[in-house]
């Protein structure tokens, strides 16, 4: 069975960081590309970052570049969102999910799991 659990969500300031993670089982972790989306409060899904199988290759959502850095480790089945420079406008549920191949998409209907989610709220 497939399971995505993530952690490291939380309440921080603006201007702090977090580090989410996303523990895989169930599944080869280094034959799948992995992503990042998130949900803010009344909005539809976003695409903050995206990973190739190996992490030779990435992605980040405009707004994300710089302050947001994915990484993967294939010896420990887990990926990895480091957050920096956390805005309150980043405030959502943050979401892994697994690719249905090797190489990185942004269409969701090339993703075939996801976790439950971890909520990140930044605010003073």
């Amino acid at each position: 069975e497939v399971q995505l659990v993530e952690s490291g969500g939380g309440l921080v300031q603006p201007g702090g960081s977090l580090r989410l993670s996303c523990a895989a089982s169930g599944f080869t972790f280094d034959d799948y590309a992995m992503s990042w989306v998130r949900q803010a409060p009344g909005k539809g899904l976003e695409w903050v970052s995206a990973i190739s199988w190996s992490g030779g290759s990435t992605y980040y959502a405009e707004a994300m570049k710089g302050p947001f850095t994915i990484s993967r480790d294939n010896a420990q089945n887990t990926l990895y969102l480091q957050m920096n420079s956390l805005k309150t406008e980043d405030t959502a549920v943050y979401y892994c999910a697994k690719a249905s191949a090797s190489t990185w998409s942004l269409l969701l209907r090339e993703y075939d799991y996801c976790g439950q989610g971890t909520q990140v709220t930044v605010s003073s």
